[in-house]
Parts: C-alpha cells; structure tokens; sequence
C-alpha cells in the first residue's frame, strides 16, 4: 500500500493513519513516499509536473493500492490513467480531475503563482500560518511532528509544486478520461467538505472500475487528519476488496 500526502505535507503526516491501520493490515507493507519538492524528496525533482511525479511514485513503489490526498490523490489519478498496470486500487481522498471552465483554471494558474511567489519571498513557516488558517482546513490540529516536517518543506520546493502540480496544471482536464480507469476505487470526503463531496460523488460516477463513495461523519476536508482511525478503516476495507 502506498500512502500519497497532499501539498504541504510529507511522509511524516500518515503516522496517525499509519498507527491505525498496523492492526487492522498486519503484516501489510505500508509505505509514504515524499512527494516532488516535499520532505526528503530529491530536488532534482522539483518542477516536476503531476505526469513525472506518477511515474517516479510507479517506478519506486510498483504494484499496489494507492491512497492519495487532495495533491496526493491527483497523482494517485495520474497514475491509474498513465501506468494502470501499477494500480490494483485507489483510495481518493478530497481529489477532483480538474477545473472545467477555462477561465477558472487561470484564474487558479494566477492564484497558484501568486501563493508560490509568496512561499519563495517569505519562507515556509509564515506560509503555513497562512494555509493552516484557510476555511478548508478549519477544525485540523496538525500533530507536532507533522507540523514540524512541514515546516522544514524548502520554499523552492512547495513554490515549484504549486505551479508544476497544482489544481490548474490539470489542463484539459480529466473527466472524460476517468472510464478508462477500471482498479476499484473508494472516493472519500469530510461530511463538512461540501465542495469535494460533491467533487467525490462525481469521480465515483465516472470512474469505468467499481466506485463508492464515502463520507467521513464530522469531517473537513484533511479528513484523514482529523479522524484517523475512521479512515484507516475505510482504507482497510478497500485493501480487503482489492483483487
């Protein structure tokens, strides 16, 4: 099983997940990699587009479930769409397939390139005050290590992903390529993460594999965060169900 973190985060962010699934998948290898211009990932992979960040996750960890977060699960979409041979499940968590309307998606590009911008002027630790405050995150407590692991993310590095692997860069979008994806999916979402639930409900219908949708009681959108033990679950069962 391999563990595919959203922007800001690294490997560190899956231990509570990680703690809750050990008993429930013993025995299970687990993995979560850093993702391009997160944590310990290489630099030479900064600038790295959501394609080459699928295929370098493809080529490390090979056949398995994947479970992506928010970027993470973007990728996690890339990957089925690209290597689906890599792919025996997917667990999508506050993912979508992109922006449709044109104008949206650069107003987004614009967003994104003002907020790395503003990474590379003043650093990492101001930033995250900033994304942590965010409406979407409302209700999350980070643990300290994670909030300490991403706070030692390099600037360059979260300014590079957000304009090579952000939302927009998913141009043209990807809904009307998702049938072509048939590894058995769970779609997941906070109950309170209205935008991506209905994101969800809409991956979940027109993925071309067996979909679901689940909907985690009392959550926002870092659902796996903010109850662990509720995801890891989830996760359990999609493994249990994984051809």
């Amino acid at each position: 099983m391999v563990l595919l973190h959203g922007f800001t985060q690294t490997g560190v962010s899956w231990r509570p997940v990680l703690d809750a699934l050990r008993p429930l998948l013993p025995g299970v290898e687990v993995v979560a990699p850093d993702l391009a211009g997160h944590g310990a990932a290489d630099p030479a992979l900064d600038g790295s587009d959501l394609a080459a960040s699928a295929a370098a996750v493809a080529a490390r960890c090979g056949r398995a479930l994947y479970v992506g977060y928010s970027m993470g699960g973007r990728t996690a979409l890339r990957l089925a769409l690209d290597h689906p041979g890599a792919v025996a499940g997917l667990v999508l968590l506050g993912a979508t397939a992109g922006i449709d309307d044109p104008a949206a998606r650069a107003e987004r590009r614009a967003a994104d390139g003002a907020l790395a911008a503003r990474i590379e002027d003043g650093g990492v630790a101001a930033f995250l005050d900033r994304w942590l405050a965010l409406p979407l995150f409302d209700g999350l407590e980070p643990a300290a290590d994670d909030l300490a692991a991403r706070r030692a993310n390099r600037p360059e590095g979260l300014a590079a992903s957000l304009r090579h692997a952000g939302t927009a860069t998913m141009d043209p979008p990807w809904w009307d390529r998702l049938g072509g994806i048939t590894a058995p999916t769970t779609v997941a979402a906070g109950e309170r993460d209205v935008k991506f639930r209905a994101l969800g409900e809409r991956l979940a219908a027109g993925l071309g594999g067996p979909a679901r949708l689940a909907v985690l009681a009392g959550c926002g959108h870092a659902a796996h965060l903010q109850d662990p033990a509720a995801f890891a679950r989830l996760v359990a069962h999609a493994h249990a169900t994984t051809p």
